[in-house]
């Protein structure tokens, strides 16, 4: 399996983790829940990789 497809959705603003032991990852952005990450998921349904990926933005202790 071609890797070059990943996002990293622990990265993406719209990554939850959910109160749902069957379904324990969720995308705000697509709106699902799914029990693998929602990159994967998205990547197998449509081919293509997220493309609502926005990565987060991590101060660090001290920073403004």
């Amino acid at each position: 399996m071609n890797l070059d497809y990943k996002r990293n959705c622990y990265k993406c603003n719209y990554y939850y983790v959910t109160w749902d032991p069957q379904r324990p990852n969720g995308c705000k952005a697509m709106g699902f829940k799914s029990k693998q990450l929602p990159s994967i998921t998205v990547y197998r349904s449509s081919g293509k990789p997220c493309q609502l990926f926005s990565e987060k933005i991590i101060r660090k202790p001290g920073q403004s």
